[in-house]
Protein backbone atom coordinates (compact mmCIF):
# COMPACT_ATOMS: atom_id res chain seq x y z
CA UNK A 1 0.00 0.00 0.00
CA UNK A 2 1.33 3.46 -1.02
CA UNK A 3 1.10 5.40 2.23
CA UNK A 4 2.47 8.56 1.22
CA UNK A 5 -0.69 9.13 -1.04
CA UNK A 6 -2.68 8.74 1.99
CA UNK A 7 -0.23 11.90 3.80
CA UNK A 8 -0.22 14.13 0.84
CA UNK A 9 -2.03 17.00 0.29
CA UNK A 10 -5.56 16.64 -1.42
CA UNK A 11 -6.26 19.92 -3.74
CA UNK A 12 -9.09 22.39 -2.37
CA UNK A 13 -10.25 19.72 0.40
CA UNK A 14 -9.41 22.73 3.09
CA UNK A 15 -11.67 25.10 1.09
CA UNK A 16 -14.58 22.42 1.17
CA UNK A 17 -14.51 21.66 4.78
CA UNK A 18 -13.75 25.02 5.64
CA UNK A 19 -16.75 26.15 3.86
CA UNK A 20 -18.83 23.38 5.51
CA UNK A 21 -17.13 24.20 9.37
CA UNK A 22 -18.44 27.87 8.61
CA UNK A 23 -22.24 26.59 8.11
CA UNK A 24 -22.28 24.42 10.90
CA UNK A 25 -21.32 27.60 12.98
CA UNK A 26 -24.15 29.60 11.45
CA UNK A 27 -26.39 27.12 13.20
CA UNK A 28 -25.40 27.49 16.68
CA UNK A 29 -26.74 30.36 17.12
CA UNK A 30 -29.57 30.10 14.65
CA UNK A 31 -30.79 31.41 11.91
CA UNK A 32 -33.90 33.61 12.95
CA UNK A 33 -31.83 36.72 13.02
CA UNK A 34 -28.77 35.74 11.61
CA UNK A 35 -25.58 37.93 12.60
CA UNK A 36 -22.70 39.42 10.20
CA UNK A 37 -19.96 36.27 11.10
CA UNK A 38 -23.49 33.70 10.20
CA UNK A 39 -24.08 35.91 7.04
CA UNK A 40 -20.39 35.24 6.30
CA UNK A 41 -20.55 31.67 6.70
CA UNK A 42 -24.15 31.21 4.38
CA UNK A 43 -22.45 33.62 1.84
CA UNK A 44 -19.27 31.15 1.94
CA UNK A 45 -21.31 28.31 1.31
CA UNK A 46 -22.99 29.86 -1.90
CA UNK A 47 -19.74 31.09 -3.01
CA UNK A 48 -18.24 26.91 -2.66
CA UNK A 49 -20.95 25.85 -4.85
CA UNK A 50 -21.23 28.66 -7.57
CA UNK A 51 -19.95 26.53 -10.58
CA UNK A 52 -22.63 23.82 -9.95
CA UNK A 53 -26.46 23.79 -10.71
CA UNK A 54 -27.01 24.29 -7.58
CA UNK A 55 -25.61 27.71 -7.60
CA UNK A 56 -28.65 29.76 -8.52
CA UNK A 57 -31.10 28.53 -5.79
CA UNK A 58 -28.33 28.19 -2.94
CA UNK A 59 -27.05 31.94 -3.20
CA UNK A 60 -30.95 33.10 -3.05
CA UNK A 61 -31.05 30.70 -0.13
CA UNK A 62 -28.37 32.48 1.72
CA UNK A 63 -29.25 35.96 0.63
CA UNK A 64 -32.98 35.15 2.15
CA UNK A 65 -31.76 33.49 5.13
CA UNK A 66 -28.78 36.22 6.40
CA UNK A 67 -31.97 38.81 5.72
CA UNK A 68 -33.75 36.33 8.13
CA UNK A 69 -36.49 35.91 6.05
CA UNK A 70 -36.19 31.93 4.87
CA UNK A 71 -38.45 29.60 4.17
CA UNK A 72 -38.39 25.62 4.25
CA UNK A 73 -37.35 25.74 0.40
CA UNK A 74 -34.24 27.73 1.28
CA UNK A 75 -33.33 25.39 4.42
CA UNK A 76 -32.95 22.66 2.05
CA UNK A 77 -31.27 23.92 -0.90
CA UNK A 78 -28.53 24.99 2.14
CA UNK A 79 -28.70 20.80 3.24
CA UNK A 80 -28.74 20.40 -0.37
CA UNK A 81 -25.16 22.69 -0.92
CA UNK A 82 -23.70 21.27 3.00
CA UNK A 83 -24.25 17.78 1.51
CA UNK A 84 -22.78 18.36 -2.11
CA UNK A 85 -19.84 19.78 -0.88
CA UNK A 86 -19.25 16.74 1.88
CA UNK A 87 -19.91 14.32 -0.72
CA UNK A 88 -17.16 15.90 -3.28
CA UNK A 89 -14.79 15.40 -0.11
CA UNK A 90 -15.87 11.81 0.12
CA UNK A 91 -15.59 11.33 -3.68
CA UNK A 92 -12.03 13.08 -3.37
CA UNK A 93 -10.71 11.14 -0.61
CA UNK A 94 -11.83 7.66 -1.86
CA UNK A 95 -9.99 8.27 -5.24
CA UNK A 96 -7.05 8.69 -3.18
CA UNK A 97 -7.62 5.41 -1.14
CA UNK A 98 -8.02 3.68 -4.36
CA UNK A 99 -4.77 4.63 -5.72
CA UNK A 100 -3.61 3.92 -2.62
CA UNK A 101 -4.49 0.60 -2.19
CA UNK A 102 -4.14 0.01 -5.60
CA UNK A 103 -7.57 -2.17 -6.76
CA UNK A 104 -10.32 -1.47 -8.50
CA UNK A 105 -12.67 1.22 -8.43
CA UNK A 106 -16.17 1.45 -7.24
CA UNK A 107 -18.26 0.44 -10.44
CA UNK A 108 -21.00 3.03 -11.14
CA UNK A 109 -24.38 1.64 -9.67
CA UNK A 110 -27.77 1.96 -11.29
CA UNK A 111 -29.72 4.96 -9.88
CA UNK A 112 -32.13 3.89 -7.02
CA UNK A 113 -35.94 4.33 -7.16
CA UNK A 114 -37.45 6.56 -4.92
CA UNK A 115 -41.26 6.59 -3.74
CA UNK A 116 -41.99 10.41 -4.20
CA UNK A 117 -45.77 10.83 -2.81
CA UNK A 118 -45.44 8.62 -0.16
CA UNK A 119 -46.72 10.26 3.45
CA UNK A 120 -46.56 14.25 2.44
CA UNK A 121 -47.82 14.84 5.40
CA UNK A 122 -45.55 13.74 7.50
CA UNK A 123 -42.50 14.29 5.58
CA UNK A 124 -43.52 17.92 5.76
CA UNK A 125 -44.00 18.19 9.57
CA UNK A 126 -40.95 16.58 9.91
CA UNK A 127 -39.42 19.66 8.07
CA UNK A 128 -41.07 22.31 9.82
CA UNK A 129 -39.53 20.41 12.85
CA UNK A 130 -36.20 20.75 11.15
CA UNK A 131 -36.48 24.08 10.20
CA UNK A 132 -38.07 25.43 13.51
CA UNK A 133 -34.53 24.08 15.20
CA UNK A 134 -32.30 25.99 12.21
CA UNK A 135 -34.49 29.12 13.64
CA UNK A 136 -33.58 28.11 17.10
CA UNK A 137 -29.95 27.50 16.77
CA UNK A 138 -28.24 24.69 19.24
CA UNK A 139 -27.61 27.48 21.50
CA UNK A 140 -31.64 27.92 21.39
CA UNK A 141 -33.16 24.53 22.42
CA UNK A 142 -35.07 23.79 24.99
CA UNK A 143 -37.25 20.84 26.01
CA UNK A 144 -40.92 22.48 24.25
CA UNK A 145 -38.66 22.65 20.94
CA UNK A 146 -37.23 19.18 20.91
CA UNK A 147 -40.48 17.41 22.14
CA UNK A 148 -42.12 18.47 18.74
CA UNK A 149 -40.74 15.60 17.02
CA UNK A 150 -42.15 12.97 19.47
CA UNK A 151 -45.71 12.98 17.53
CA UNK A 152 -44.10 12.77 14.17
CA UNK A 153 -41.67 10.25 14.76
CA UNK A 154 -44.86 7.84 16.51
CA UNK A 155 -46.73 8.65 13.57
CA UNK A 156 -43.92 7.30 11.15
CA UNK A 157 -42.79 4.18 13.12
CA UNK A 158 -45.49 2.02 12.28
CA UNK A 159 -45.08 2.59 8.62
CA UNK A 160 -41.57 0.06 7.38
CA UNK A 161 -41.30 3.03 4.50
CA UNK A 162 -40.99 6.05 7.09
CA UNK A 163 -39.07 4.18 9.46
CA UNK A 164 -35.18 5.10 8.81
CA UNK A 165 -36.38 8.75 8.46
CA UNK A 166 -38.11 8.09 12.09
CA UNK A 167 -35.28 6.23 13.72
CA UNK A 168 -32.76 9.56 12.62
CA UNK A 169 -35.39 12.01 13.98
CA UNK A 170 -35.92 9.80 17.17
CA UNK A 171 -32.21 9.47 17.87
CA UNK A 172 -31.30 13.16 17.18
CA UNK A 173 -34.16 14.51 18.99
CA UNK A 174 -32.94 12.44 22.25
CA UNK A 175 -29.63 14.13 21.89
CA UNK A 176 -30.93 17.43 22.13
CA UNK A 177 -33.54 16.95 24.79
CA UNK A 178 -30.54 15.67 26.79
CA UNK A 179 -28.08 18.93 25.61
CA UNK A 180 -31.53 21.20 26.81
CA UNK A 181 -31.69 23.74 27.21
CA UNK A 182 -29.36 24.88 24.86
CA UNK A 183 -28.16 28.44 26.38
CA UNK A 184 -26.00 26.26 29.27
CA UNK A 185 -24.15 23.73 26.86
CA UNK A 186 -20.49 24.45 27.47
CA UNK A 187 -19.78 22.26 24.46
CA UNK A 188 -21.47 21.98 21.01
CA UNK A 189 -21.03 18.75 18.56
CA UNK A 190 -21.24 21.23 15.89
CA UNK A 191 -20.41 18.89 13.16
CA UNK A 192 -22.45 15.89 14.41
CA UNK A 193 -25.71 17.65 14.89
CA UNK A 194 -25.01 19.47 11.48
CA UNK A 195 -24.96 16.01 9.68
CA UNK A 196 -27.90 14.84 11.24
CA UNK A 197 -29.79 17.76 10.63
CA UNK A 198 -28.62 18.27 7.10
CA UNK A 199 -29.30 14.51 6.53
CA UNK A 200 -32.90 14.53 7.91
CA UNK A 201 -33.62 17.22 6.22
CA UNK A 202 -33.24 15.67 2.66
CA UNK A 203 -34.87 12.61 3.93
CA UNK A 204 -38.09 14.52 4.09
CA UNK A 205 -38.03 15.46 0.41
CA UNK A 206 -39.71 13.24 -1.95
CA UNK A 207 -38.30 10.84 -3.32
CA UNK A 208 -35.31 10.93 -1.43
CA UNK A 209 -36.08 7.35 0.78
CA UNK A 210 -34.60 5.46 -2.42
CA UNK A 211 -34.62 1.52 -2.89
CA UNK A 212 -31.36 0.52 -4.10
CA UNK A 213 -31.79 -1.83 -6.53
CA UNK A 214 -30.75 -5.41 -6.33
CA UNK A 215 -29.92 -8.88 -7.28
CA UNK A 216 -28.94 -12.06 -5.91
CA UNK A 217 -26.22 -13.75 -5.94
CA UNK A 218 -24.62 -17.52 -5.49
CA UNK A 219 -21.03 -18.25 -3.68
CA UNK A 220 -18.89 -18.21 -1.09
CA UNK A 221 -18.51 -15.59 1.45
CA UNK A 222 -15.41 -14.91 3.11
CA UNK A 223 -15.57 -12.79 6.37
CA UNK A 224 -12.56 -9.92 7.03
CA UNK A 225 -13.95 -8.98 10.29
CA UNK A 226 -16.78 -7.19 12.28
CA UNK A 227 -17.13 -3.48 13.20
CA UNK A 228 -19.91 -3.24 15.50
CA UNK A 229 -21.26 0.46 16.59
CA UNK A 230 -23.13 1.12 19.74
CA UNK A 231 -25.58 4.07 20.78
CA UNK A 232 -27.54 4.08 23.97
CA UNK A 233 -30.47 2.81 22.74
CA UNK A 234 -29.17 0.26 19.75
CA UNK A 235 -26.35 -1.82 18.33
CA UNK A 236 -25.72 -2.74 14.73
CA UNK A 237 -22.87 -5.34 13.62
CA UNK A 238 -21.62 -5.18 10.51
CA UNK A 239 -19.54 -7.78 8.85
CA UNK A 240 -17.13 -6.39 6.31
CA UNK A 241 -15.91 -9.72 4.02
CA UNK A 242 -15.51 -10.64 0.20
CA UNK A 243 -18.02 -12.11 -1.97
CA UNK A 244 -16.76 -14.81 -4.62
CA UNK A 245 -19.54 -15.51 -7.73
CA UNK A 246 -20.01 -19.40 -7.91
CA UNK A 247 -19.49 -18.57 -12.06
CA UNK A 248 -15.94 -17.61 -10.82
CA UNK A 249 -16.74 -13.49 -11.86
CA UNK A 250 -14.59 -10.90 -10.30
CA UNK A 251 -14.73 -11.09 -6.30
CA UNK A 252 -16.53 -8.18 -4.44
CA UNK A 253 -16.30 -6.77 -1.23
CA UNK A 254 -19.57 -6.64 0.80
CA UNK A 255 -21.16 -6.19 3.92
CA UNK A 256 -23.81 -7.50 5.57
CA UNK A 257 -25.17 -5.95 9.00
CA UNK A 258 -27.94 -7.03 11.86
CA UNK A 259 -28.80 -4.60 14.51
CA UNK A 260 -31.18 -5.03 17.85
CA UNK A 261 -32.98 -2.70 19.97
CA UNK A 262 -31.17 -2.92 23.83
CA UNK A 263 -31.04 -1.46 27.23
CA UNK A 264 -28.48 1.02 28.11
CA UNK A 265 -27.33 -1.50 30.71
CA UNK A 266 -26.15 -3.76 27.82
CA UNK A 267 -23.06 -3.23 27.28
CA UNK A 268 -19.70 -5.23 26.36
CA UNK A 269 -20.64 -8.74 25.67
CA UNK A 270 -24.03 -8.34 26.25
CA UNK A 271 -24.32 -6.99 22.82
CA UNK A 272 -23.77 -10.49 21.14
CA UNK A 273 -26.29 -12.16 22.54
CA UNK A 274 -28.70 -9.33 21.33
CA UNK A 275 -27.49 -9.68 18.42
CA UNK A 276 -27.09 -13.64 17.59
CA UNK A 277 -30.45 -14.69 17.46
CA UNK A 278 -30.65 -12.67 13.87
CA UNK A 279 -27.70 -13.93 11.81
CA UNK A 280 -25.77 -16.99 11.70
CA UNK A 281 -23.18 -15.14 9.43
CA UNK A 282 -21.55 -14.03 13.46
CA UNK A 283 -21.30 -17.71 14.53
CA UNK A 284 -19.61 -18.14 11.13
CA UNK A 285 -17.30 -14.99 11.88
CA UNK A 286 -16.78 -16.26 15.71
CA UNK A 287 -15.55 -19.78 14.27
CA UNK A 288 -13.61 -18.47 11.01
CA UNK A 289 -15.29 -19.90 8.33
CA UNK A 290 -16.94 -19.25 4.95
CA UNK A 291 -20.47 -19.15 4.35
CA UNK A 292 -22.02 -20.39 1.14
CA UNK A 293 -24.57 -18.42 -0.70
CA UNK A 294 -27.55 -19.54 -2.50
CA UNK A 295 -29.51 -16.36 -4.15
CA UNK A 296 -28.24 -14.19 -1.51
CA UNK A 297 -30.10 -10.42 -2.49
CA UNK A 298 -27.35 -7.77 -2.30
CA UNK A 299 -28.01 -4.16 -2.97
CA UNK A 300 -25.82 -2.09 -5.77
CA UNK A 301 -24.54 -0.57 -2.61
CA UNK A 302 -22.90 -4.04 -1.56
CA UNK A 303 -25.28 -4.68 1.34
CA UNK A 304 -26.42 -8.32 1.62
CA UNK A 305 -29.88 -8.52 1.87
CA UNK A 306 -29.82 -11.23 5.08
CA UNK A 307 -31.85 -14.01 5.12
CA UNK A 308 -30.37 -17.28 6.70
CA UNK A 309 -32.41 -19.55 4.72
CA UNK A 310 -29.99 -18.67 1.70
CA UNK A 311 -26.27 -19.34 4.13
CA UNK A 312 -24.76 -22.48 4.91
CA UNK A 313 -21.73 -22.42 6.90
CA UNK A 314 -18.78 -23.59 4.65
CA UNK A 315 -15.19 -24.49 5.84
CA UNK A 316 -12.85 -23.14 7.62
CA UNK A 317 -11.42 -19.58 6.05
CA UNK A 318 -8.41 -17.97 7.92
CA UNK A 319 -9.19 -14.31 7.76
CA UNK A 320 -4.97 -13.30 7.03
CA UNK A 321 -5.44 -16.08 4.04
CA UNK A 322 -8.62 -14.47 2.70
CA UNK A 323 -6.70 -10.98 3.37
CA UNK A 324 -3.70 -11.94 1.32
CA UNK A 325 -5.13 -13.54 -1.64
CA UNK A 326 -8.87 -12.20 -2.65
CA UNK A 327 -8.96 -8.61 -0.73
CA UNK A 328 -6.24 -7.70 -3.27
CA UNK A 329 -8.59 -8.00 -6.28
CA UNK A 330 -11.92 -7.66 -4.90
CA UNK A 331 -13.88 -4.37 -6.56
CA UNK A 332 -15.99 -2.18 -4.43
CA UNK A 333 -19.84 -0.89 -5.04
CA UNK A 334 -20.71 2.03 -5.66
CA UNK A 335 -21.69 4.42 -2.65
CA UNK A 336 -25.37 5.85 -2.94
CA UNK A 337 -25.45 9.77 -3.42
CA UNK A 338 -27.03 10.40 0.21
CA UNK A 339 -24.60 8.45 1.51
CA UNK A 340 -21.17 10.24 0.45
CA UNK A 341 -20.10 11.28 3.76
CA UNK A 342 -15.88 11.53 4.74
CA UNK A 343 -17.33 9.39 7.94
CA UNK A 344 -18.72 6.64 5.58
CA UNK A 345 -15.29 5.95 4.63
CA UNK A 346 -14.04 2.17 5.38
CA UNK A 347 -12.18 0.33 3.45
CA UNK A 348 -10.85 -3.27 4.04
CA UNK A 349 -6.54 -3.06 4.23
CA UNK A 350 -4.14 -5.64 4.83
CA UNK A 351 -0.82 -4.15 6.27
CA UNK A 352 2.44 -5.70 7.10
CA UNK A 353 6.23 -4.78 7.55
CA UNK A 354 5.29 -2.32 10.23
CA UNK A 355 6.59 -0.74 12.97
CA UNK A 356 4.47 0.06 15.90
CA UNK A 357 4.79 3.75 17.79
CA UNK A 358 3.14 4.85 21.02
CA UNK A 359 2.95 8.20 22.64
CA UNK A 360 0.92 10.90 24.15
CA UNK A 361 -1.03 10.66 20.76
CA UNK A 362 -2.05 7.13 20.78
CA UNK A 363 -1.17 4.24 19.08
CA UNK A 364 0.46 4.39 15.53
CA UNK A 365 1.74 2.37 12.88
CA UNK A 366 5.15 3.47 10.10
CA UNK A 367 4.57 2.13 7.03
CA UNK A 368 7.27 2.59 4.78
CA UNK A 369 8.30 6.12 6.58
CA UNK A 370 5.21 7.00 6.56
CA UNK A 371 3.06 7.84 10.16
CA UNK A 372 -0.48 6.06 10.03
CA UNK A 373 -2.79 6.63 12.94
CA UNK A 374 -4.84 3.55 14.53
CA UNK A 375 -8.08 4.03 16.46
CA UNK A 376 -8.09 1.16 18.94
CA UNK A 377 -10.89 2.73 20.75
CA UNK A 378 -13.06 1.40 17.52
CA UNK A 379 -12.50 -1.67 18.45
CA UNK A 380 -15.41 -3.26 19.98
CA UNK A 381 -15.14 -4.01 24.29
CA UNK A 382 -17.06 -7.72 23.52
CA UNK A 383 -13.59 -9.24 22.26
CA UNK A 384 -10.44 -9.98 22.63
CA UNK A 385 -8.58 -7.14 20.29
CA UNK A 386 -6.94 -4.51 23.07
CA UNK A 387 -4.70 -1.87 22.78
CA UNK A 388 -1.84 -3.94 24.03
CA UNK A 389 -2.84 -7.01 21.32
CA UNK A 390 -2.92 -4.40 18.48
CA UNK A 391 0.52 -2.75 19.84
CA UNK A 392 2.08 -6.31 19.78
CA UNK A 393 0.93 -7.09 16.66
CA UNK A 394 2.94 -8.01 12.84
CA UNK A 395 -0.03 -8.06 10.28
CA UNK A 396 -3.14 -5.83 10.89
CA UNK A 397 -6.54 -6.22 9.27
CA UNK A 398 -8.23 -2.83 8.95
CA UNK A 399 -10.60 -0.56 8.24
CA UNK A 400 -9.16 2.24 6.64
CA UNK A 401 -11.31 5.95 8.12
CA UNK A 402 -10.90 9.45 7.52
CA UNK A 403 -11.48 11.53 10.78
CA UNK A 404 -10.55 14.96 12.12
CA UNK A 405 -8.37 15.83 8.96
CA UNK A 406 -6.22 12.71 8.81
CA UNK A 407 -6.66 8.98 7.69
CA UNK A 408 -6.58 6.09 10.33
CA UNK A 409 -7.00 2.71 11.07
CA UNK A 410 -9.56 0.87 12.65
CA UNK A 411 -8.43 -2.81 13.60
CA UNK A 412 -10.11 -5.66 12.63
CA UNK A 413 -7.93 -8.43 13.23
CA UNK A 414 -3.53 -8.80 14.10
CA UNK A 415 -1.60 -11.24 13.76
CA UNK A 416 0.95 -11.71 16.39
CA UNK A 417 3.96 -13.96 17.22
CA UNK A 418 3.55 -16.20 20.31
CA UNK A 419 6.05 -19.24 21.00
CA UNK A 420 7.70 -18.03 17.53
CA UNK A 421 4.03 -18.85 15.66
CA UNK A 422 1.39 -16.51 14.11
CA UNK A 423 -1.14 -16.40 15.95
CA UNK A 424 -4.82 -14.31 15.17
CA UNK A 425 -6.26 -12.58 17.17
CA UNK A 426 -10.28 -11.09 16.15
CA UNK A 427 -12.18 -8.03 17.38
CA UNK A 428 -15.36 -10.57 16.58
CA UNK A 429 -13.73 -13.46 18.29
CA UNK A 430 -17.00 -13.60 20.72
CA UNK A 431 -19.39 -12.97 17.93
CA UNK A 432 -20.64 -16.91 17.77
CA UNK A 433 -19.91 -17.52 21.49
CA UNK A 434 -16.30 -18.05 23.08
CA UNK A 435 -14.51 -20.39 25.36
CA UNK A 436 -12.01 -17.74 26.35
CA UNK A 437 -11.62 -17.61 30.26
CA UNK A 438 -12.01 -13.71 29.92
CA UNK A 439 -15.21 -13.86 27.13
CA UNK A 440 -16.69 -16.74 29.02
CA UNK A 441 -16.36 -14.40 32.48
CA UNK A 442 -17.96 -11.52 30.34
CA UNK A 443 -20.63 -13.48 28.57
CA UNK A 444 -21.64 -14.87 32.05
CA UNK A 445 -21.82 -11.20 33.71
CA UNK A 446 -24.35 -10.29 30.62
CA UNK A 447 -26.35 -13.05 30.59
CA UNK A 448 -27.14 -12.43 34.09
CA UNK A 449 -28.02 -8.78 33.34
CA UNK A 450 -30.10 -9.76 30.36
CA UNK A 451 -31.93 -12.20 32.00
CA UNK A 452 -32.49 -9.78 34.78
CA UNK A 453 -34.08 -6.91 31.89
CA UNK A 454 -36.26 -9.65 30.62
CA UNK A 455 -38.08 -10.96 33.89
CA UNK A 456 -38.77 -7.20 34.61
CA UNK A 457 -40.01 -6.65 31.13
CA UNK A 458 -42.16 -9.76 31.91
CA UNK A 459 -43.36 -8.54 34.88
CA UNK A 460 -44.35 -5.07 33.50
CA UNK A 461 -46.27 -6.89 30.35
CA UNK A 462 -48.29 -9.08 32.52
CA UNK A 463 -49.59 -5.85 34.87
Amino acid sequence: MRTDLLTDTVDGLDEALAAVDAFDETLVGGLLRPQPAQAGGLAGLADAVAGSPLAGRVAEAAEKTAAGSAGEEHFVALAAARTALLGSVHDALLVRVEEAVGRPCAAEGAAPAGDGEHAVNLHAAARTWLCDLARAGWQGIDHELVGGAAPVVSAMLPDPALRRLATLLDGFAAELAASCPGATLERVPVRRWADLWTRAVLLTLPGAVTTSPTEEVTGRLLPLGVDVQEHATAVQAQVHAVFEPADGGTPRLVRASVSAPKPDTVVGAGLWQLLRPHMSLLAAVGEGRAVELDAMPVTADGDLVWDDTRARTGEPAEVFTTARVALPTASAAATAPLDRHPARIAVPVLLEGYTVEEDEDGTAFRVAGQRLAVDTDRAPAAGPLTAEVVASSVACLALLRWDAGEFLLQPLAVERTVRKKPVAVHAGAWAGGTTDKAGVRAEKAATDAVKVLRERAGRLLRK
